[in-house]
């Protein structure tokens, strides 16, 4: 029994440290205003994310999370810099506050909504009735796989999971399409335009300096 206990109190101090760790990243990008900076947070903040589901035994969520999260949705974040500056906009008055109120409403609705979910475990839940039970009784003999939630995505629900992919790689590529590659790019084209625009005593006073 101490055995159990001690192992119980490791993980909910690894869960409490793990939720630290984003409440913080999560602050730190709210008061950022250097984007770069808010990409690489961001990427963290996904990692982080994907730690905390392993030890939550969410396998296919963590692996989705890095992959998603932390791999192309960092990427496309970097390539879409390119048309944009390095700093945002400082922000006053109402752009400001109308955000924070919109952010608080939705946390208030949602966690009134928690109070028409079962309770944690409760044996009459929609999870673990209905189809949930074929679910935990077959797959051991079907798909030889000790993670239910893994053999649903993978196997059961294989082509939703194949079309959801589908979905995520059509996406990515379309917002590459957008930015371009090399001189054709989105963002040369951008520079090249800056250039064009500029004043001709502006550059040469550059050059002199």
């Amino acid at each position: 029994m101490a055995g159990y206990e001690t192992s119980d109190l490791a993980i909910a101090l690894l869960n409490i440290t793990l939720l630290a760790i984003l409440f913080v990243t999560a602050i730190a990008i709210a008061r950022l205003r250097s984007l770069f900076a808010i990409v690489m947070l961001a990427g963290l903040y996904s990692l982080v994310s994907a730690t905390w589901f392993v030890a939550l035994d969410a396998v296919d969520v963590a692996f989705t999370e890095a992959a998603v999260g932390a791999g192309i949705s960092t990427v496309l974040f970097l390539g879409a810099m390119v048309l944009t500056s390095r700093t945002a906009k400082i922000e006053t008055g109402a752009a400001r506050i109308v955000p924070l109120i919109v952010v608080i409403a939705t946390g208030a609705i949602l966690i009134y909504a928690t109070i028409d979910l079962p309770g944690f475990g409760d044996a009459l839940s929609p999870a673990n009735t209905y189809v949930g039970v074929e679910y935990l009784e077959r797959t051991k003999a079907e798909i030889a796989v000790p993670n239910v939630v893994t053999a649903v995505l993978a196997s059961y629900r294989g082509f939703d999971t194949l079309g959801e992919v589908g979905v995520v790689f059509s996406a990515g590529l379309g917002v590459a399409l957008l930015l371009g590659f090399g001189e054709r790019s989105l963002g040369s084209t951008v520079r090249k335009g800056d250039k064009q625009t500029k004043p001709t005593g502006v550059e040469g006073a550059s050059d002199e300096e």
